[in-house]
C-alpha cells in the first residue's frame, strides 16, 4: 500500500551541498539510513560533515518523518529531529527543529527531496554563534530498499 514508504522499508540518504556559518562557508557532505515503522512514518539517523572553513563541524541527528505515501506523483512529508553539533575548539551544541517538503519520483524506488528546515539551537549564546535560530533549504536524494 505504501510503496516505498511501506512498513519494513529503508531508505539510505545521502546529502551534498553548502552550508554556511560563523559568516563562512562550508562544504557539507552527509549520510543517513531512516527505517519505517508503520507506511508513511520512519525513524531516522544521520551525518554530516562540515569542512572547508573554520571551525570544522561534524553533526549527528536522530529524526522523525512522515510521507504523505498515498499521493501518486508528489510524496509531500514532514518531520522533526534533534541535533547534536561536534564544532572544532567551541563547546558542542544541540538543537531541534521542523521540516516539510516534498518527494518526486526519480526512477525505480529513487526519489529527489526538496523542502526547508526551521532549526532552533538550545542553550545558544549568540555572542559565540550569532542567530540562535536559522531557516534553510534542504535537497535530498534516497534510495529505497
Amino acid at each position: 500500500v505504501g510503496g516505498a514508504f511501506s512498513k519494513g522499508r529503508t531508505h539510505f540518504v545521502v546529502t551534498a551541498g553548502n552550508g554556511y556559518a560563523f559568516d563562512e562557508s562550508y562544504l557539507v557532505l552527509g549520510v543517513g539510513v531512516s527505517y519505517y515503522l508503520i507506511n508513511g512514518l520512519n525513524l531516522g539517523l544521520s551525518w554530516e560533515s562540515w569542512s572547508g572553513a573554520d571551525p570544522g563541524m561534524n553533526k549527528i541527528t536522530p529524526s522523525v518523518q512522515y510521507v504523505f505515501y498515498q499521493s501518486q506523483t508528489l510524496k509531500p512529508y514532514v518531520g522533526g529531529f534533534y541535533r547534536r553539533a561536534y564544532v572544532d575548539g567551541l563547546p558542542d551544541i544541540n538543537s531541534t527543529g521542523a521540516r516539510a517538503g516534498v518527494y518526486f519520483t526519480a526512477g525505480r524506488n529513487a526519489y529527489i527531496g526538496i523542502g526547508a528546515v526551521y532549526e532552533s539551537y538550545l542553550d545558544c549564546n549568540e555572542s559565540v554563534y550569532r542567530s540562535c535560530s536559522d531557516t534553510y533549504p534542504e535537497v535530498s536524494f534516497t534510495i529505497a530498499f
